[in-house]
């Protein structure tokens, strides 16, 4: 029994350590550069960044040139009198993967080999790096990211939409000039339909889901009257409006064939967190700026329990899978339908089971889509309608992805034969069509229908607990990507000269107070006391806020300066002092404990880390 305890014991810290490396120095964007920057701080450490960096680079690069690019990450990074050898690649692997490299190369030829590189930075590297100064201002920016965010947080812009429960506007975070979709619901409106488990259910799956073809919660927070999901703005309208308002119904099959890679791609990572979306239709796939398709309004979607299966009538008239309307059990496989019935419309023009603008009642839609067979015109080639038969297979059993491989056997489908979704991904293909920035995709304001006022309803303290749960403030990821894409980050990520620590990072000296420039006087800003932050033990009451400056795209959104506790200086700007914050391992919100989280230890004095 007592060796059984020792081996669960080590199982579980194990999966600890690897889940807070894989969190810190992977998935969190400002979390992954301050790794990368502690390595390339390391002699010894340099090459395994190099060559994780040449492996990234080998699985985009197009079929005809991977034996080229495998044979010179082999020679540079996998030969043992190469002066970047990596070393703690084995042997033996080296030998297989150089065997396969001669026989076939696959996109995957080096995961094993990057994965044992993942395996040996994960040991002593991660734990120096978290005594490190870098880790020290990765934890100053857990800190921002952590501030509590309200309506003053954003400028509101024009209304674009209407949602279930209230309007959907653009808005502008002060800070950083970032623009967004904020979706209000009303808080009346949410309380008299019943909908808190739909509100809270959508929003907690958005902030699990990072994806690049699902549109992203960035910030969730509350008003006297609104819970707000702050989201991925798509100025580029809705697949039905490119369908059918844009010359004649329907696409050519190339665009055709990049939407349809892309919602794959997007369904794949929903169901890589077991949620199945249930709605998809063209109102809900909506393009951004350069082209590029986003799923939206997740409403409807739902996380399946390990194991299980669910059962619910949920979807729209026409694009609901034949199980869901006879009431079955099902998993993943209405998503793989839709994405059928997707297909099918962007090259024919009209949904596969109701004509365009025919009159029919629900049943008879719902009859057709579970007894009769779509009809395929000329504008379908055979690979296009056999991947449509092959997703709109009424047999969920027989149904194409709805097998072990999910959505990889979908992407082996003859359909997508030349697209390559490693690319795909890494956003290196050009979209068919890019939308006119001059150009409004979206009812004119005075088309839109405005909400009548709720009557009857009440809201008090029995709500409180609903609201907490929706109001979380930032997303980690999503707030990251944004620090980094407005620059924000290269602004106040500084250090001392040849890798000693900045001012802010020392606390044997105390910050400088800060000068009264023009700005400074014409904000007035002041320190005040800051509200109690979730999970950041020493951030509270009787401890200075952080102050926002609007600046349009710059970096304003910094604490106030000359404070000792929890602010200060770095390059003419400030960030706090390092703080431990429990949970910190996991970027979707505070856990009960890190394993590696010492809050009440000193940390360096004057050492370069």
């Amino acid at each position: 029994m007592e060796l059984e305890n020792i081996v669960a014991n080590t199982v579980l810290l194990k999966a600890r350590e690897d889940r807070d490396y894989c969190s810190l120095c992977d998935k969190q964007p400002i979390g992954r550069l301050l790794f990368r920057q502690f390595c390339e701080t390391r002699p010894g450490l340099e090459c395994y960044i190099q060559f994780l960096d040449s492996v990234a680079e080998y699985e985009v690069t197009p079929d005809e040139k991977l034996g080229e690019k495998g044979k010179e990450i082999m020679t540079k990074y996998l030969t043992p009198k190469s002066p970047v050898f990596v070393a703690q690649v084995g042997q033996d692997l080296v030998s297989q993967t150089e065997k396969k490299l001669l026989q076939r190369p696959s996109k995957e030829l080096f995961s094993a080999c990057a994965q044992s590189v993942h395996d040996y930075l994960k040991g002593e590297p991660f734990h120096e790096y978290l005594d490190s100064m870098y880790f020290d201002r990765f934890l100053q920016w857990k800190w921002l990211e952590r501030q509590p965010v309200t309506k003053n947080t954003f400028r509101q812009y024009r209304v674009l939409g209407k949602g279930g429960f209230g309007e959907v506007c653009a808005c502008q975070v002060r800070a950083t000039g970032k623009m967004y979709a904020c979706k209000r619901l009303e808080k009346k409106r949410i309380k008299k339909r019943k909908g808190e488990s739909m509100a809270l259910n959508e929003k907690q799956i958005l902030e699990k889901v990072n994806s690049q073809f699902v549109v992203n919660l960035a910030y969730a927070y509350e008003t006297k009257d609104a819970l707000c999901l702050v989201l991925t703005i798509m100025n580029g309208g809705d697949l039905k409006f490119h369908i059918y308002n844009m010359g004649n119904p329907g696409f050519d099959e190339e665009r055709a064939l990049f939407y349809a890679a892309e919602i794959l791609c997007g369904l794949e990572d929903l169901h890589r967190e077991n949620t199945v979306y249930r709605d998809l239709k063209p109102e809900n796939i909506l393009l951004d700026d350069y082209g590029h398709i986003r799923i939206s309004d997740l409403g409807l979607a739902v996380k399946i329990p390990e194991g299980d299966l669910i059962r619910g009538r949920v979807g729209t008239v026409g694009y609901m899978a034949p199980e869901v309307l006879n009431n079955q059990r099902y998993g993943l496989s209405p998503d793989y339908w839709g994405l059928g019935c997707l297909i099918y419309e962007m090259i024919e023009g009209q949904s596969p089971f109701r004509g365009r603008k025919e009159k029919v009642k629900r049943e008879e839609v719902d009859r057709r889509v579970l007894e009769t067979e779509e009809t395929y015109s000329q504008k379908f080639s055979e690979e296009a309608k056999s991947i449509c038969k092959m997703l709109l297979t009424k047999d969920a059993k027989q149904r194409l992805g709805c097998r072990e491989e999910g959505a990889a056997e979908v992407k082996r489908h003859p359909f997508f034969r030349n697209m390559n979704f490693k690319r795909l991904e890494a956003g290196m293909l050009d979209p068919p069509f890019i939308p006119d920035p001059r150009a409004v995709y979206c009812k004119d304001v005075l088309d839109i229908e405005q909400f009548s006022t709720v009557k009857g309803v009440n809201l008090d303290h029995t709500d409180d607990d609903f609201y907490s749960k929706f109001s979380t403030g930032s997303v980690p990821i999503p707030w990251q990507s944004e620090m980094i894409e407005t620059e924000c980050f290269k602004e106040l990520n500084v250090f001392g000269p040849n890798g000693t620590l900045s001012p802010d990072l020392n606390r044997s000296h105390p910050p400088e107070p800060p000068k009264k420039g023009l700005l400074q006087r014409i904000f007035k800003r002041q320190v005040r006391d800051a509200p109690s932050v979730p999970g950041c033990p020493g951030v509270g009451p009787g401890m200075p806020q952080a102050q926002v400056l609007p600046r349009g795209r710059s970096c304003g959104l910094l604490p106030a300066c000359g404070v000792w506790e929890t602010g200060v200086r770095v390059g003419g700007r400030s960030l706090p002092e390092p703080l431990r914050p429990a949970g910190l391992g996991d970027p979707q919100g505070p856990a009960q404990s890190s394993p590696f989280i010492r809050a009440s230890q000193p940390r360096h004095r004057g050492r370069s880390g």
